[in-house]
């Protein structure tokens, strides 16, 4: 199973876990990473393989369709995903999230625009969101 995680995020499986390392096999995702930070790239377009619960799913796939340097509330992904009521489930999935800032779990913030937890770190998430021209509050 590929995962694409941050240094000291939460959720991040133990390194034993991970097996042997292999950086070509990330080599087009490492590509347009590098692109997206340069601040050149707005949509990644690699192959993914999303594996989770039918829930899970549903919140990444979501996640994917936002554009860039647009930011959504818990509870307004709750309400795409068809479970209004699902906000507490949603940031969860949220959390769970196995290919961070390829599938964009850092667009998503509370319902007063505020800077909600981050897996990475609130900082990176501030961070990511400027890059991206997000409207960030302090």
């Amino acid at each position: 199973m590929v995962g694409l995680y941050q240094e000291s995020q939460r959720h991040r499986p133990d390194k034993m876990t991970f097996g042997v390392r292999d950086d070509d096999c990330l080599g087009e995702v490492v590509e347009q990473l590098d692109e997206y930070f340069a601040g050149r790239l707005r949509k990644f377009d690699v192959a993914i393989g999303l594996s989770g619960t039918p829930f899970q799913l549903r919140v990444w796939n979501a996640l994917s369709e936002l554009d860039y340097g647009q930011t959504v509330s818990y509870g307004r992904l709750a309400e795409m995903i068809g479970s209004p009521t699902a906000i507490r489930a949603v940031g969860a999935a949220n959390g769970r999230n196995r290919l961070s800032i390829v599938v964009p779990c850092h667009r998503v913030v509370g319902a007063s625009g505020s800077l909600t937890g981050y897996a990475g770190g609130v900082d990176r998430k501030r961070w990511l969101l400027r890059l991206e021209g997000a409207a960030v509050s302090t």
